[in-house]
């Protein structure tokens, strides 16, 4: 496909650097190029374009986005920024641009800008989920890793799992994989990155779903820099549309400023001794301590037995908090997960695997 193509951009000197090289390359065709907004939305419906690159450095231009997605919505938008700005970005990604490139940049770059939002999905900021548990052995890795097996699926859109458990994550061993790259490389890397730079860092599981691996060691956790996993987690929202961020049991800083920074946070605790509860209701009130909008902050609870609305009902009258899912025991679950088969080890008509489902098309509907 050849883009036709129109540049906006305040600086004429780089106007003109875009310019070349848009015309040394047959993937491209220049067709005009503006240097304000007006003009460009003014001039540019008698060329029929297909592409827009435009300089969202300028704040005009940035607050302007919206009227060149609704003037030209069968177009795609590209943001470009002389150097990366996380939250210049996220503005373009709320204005449902299609990606944003550094520049100046080669013709190849601006291509894979372009198929890498194609591959990641709508044309949204991402969504950002954490599981949090207020102790260890929660179910809660379980949980993160088949949501995002089964939102994959449905959504055809691209996924990712994200292993914040600095010291012990195991998501590698669930999948029986080896990854390259780990939370380490990306935190130390991630000032240098752009999104198309920064997707290789992801091992590829299967279709639209992948994986950043937890480090190799427990002693190298302490490489990581809260800061930098945030700034992760925000670059990785310009590549996948889904993240699912699996955090280390009990407050710590990763786990709090994880679970403030993501729009949804479950909580997630296993029926054992009964004491659950109680470590629910108290994780709960911490959270809303915080001051934390409490909407966002969803309990959920694991093993439980019998697995019925009914139960789910006692579990909220005596938590004190509404409960937004159970799930039952599933004996054979942690042998399917520890082999690495937890991608075909769960049975479809289970009531585990039928309980996930009414999860994720919660998720997917925006209901949570």
């Amino acid at each position: 496909m050849r883009y036709k193509t129109i540049v906006v951009e305040t600086d004429r000197r780089m106007a003109e650097e875009i310019s070349t090289t848009l015309k040394r390359s047959k993937d491209f065709e220049l067709l005009s190029t503006y240097f304000d907004a007006d003009s460009a939305l003014g001039q540019s419906h008698i060329y029929n374009p297909n592409l827009f690159l435009i300089d969202v450095e300028s704040e005009e231009l940035l607050e302007m986005l919206p009227a060149f997605i609704d003037l030209f919505p069968k177009a795609e938008i590209i943001a470009t920024m002389s150097a990366w700005d996380a939250d210049i970005a996220f503005q373009a990604q709320k204005a449902h641009v299609t990606g944003s490139v550094l520049k100046p940049f080669k013709p190849e770059e601006l291509l894979e800008t372009i198929n890498l939002s194609v591959k990641r999905g709508k044309r949204e900021p991402s969504r950002v989920i954490s599981f949090f548990s207020p102790k260890g052995r929660s179910g809660r890795t379980t949980l993160a890793a088949m949501l995002a097996i089964d939102i994959a699926k449905k959504t055809n859109e691209s996924v990712a799992l994200i292993d914040g458990d600095l010291q012990f994550g195991d998501l590698p061993i669930f999948f029986d994989i080896e990854p390259r790259h780990t939370v380490v490389d990306a935190t130390h890397d991630i000032k240098l990155l752009t999104p198309v730079a920064f997707a290789p860092y992801f091992h590829n599981i299967q279709d639209n779903l992948w994986m950043l691996a937890s480090p190799d060691r427990p002693e190298y956790a302490e490489l990581v820099e809260t800061n930098n996993f945030i700034d992760v987690i925000r670059m990785a929202g310009h590549v996948f549309r889904y993240l699912f961020i699996d955090l280390p049991a009990g407050f710590n800083p990763i786990s709090l400023d994880v679970s403030n920074f993501a729009d949804t946070n479950f909580v997630i605790a296993m029926i054992n001794t009964g004491l659950e509860v109680d470590h629910m209701r108290r994780t709960m009130d911490i959270l809303r301590e915080r001051g934390r909008k409490n909407k966002f902050d969803y309990p959920i609870f694991t093993r439980v037995n019998p697995c019925t609305e009914e139960e789910r009902f006692k579990l909220e009258l005596k938590l004190g908090y509404p409960v937004t899912a159970i799930f039952p025991n599933e004996y054979n679950l942690v042998s399917v997960a520890n082999s690495g088969r937890i991608l075909y080890g769960v049975p479809l008509d289970s009531q585990l695997n039928q309980n996930i489902e009414m999860l994720s098309e919660k998720i997917i509907s925006g209901e949570l």
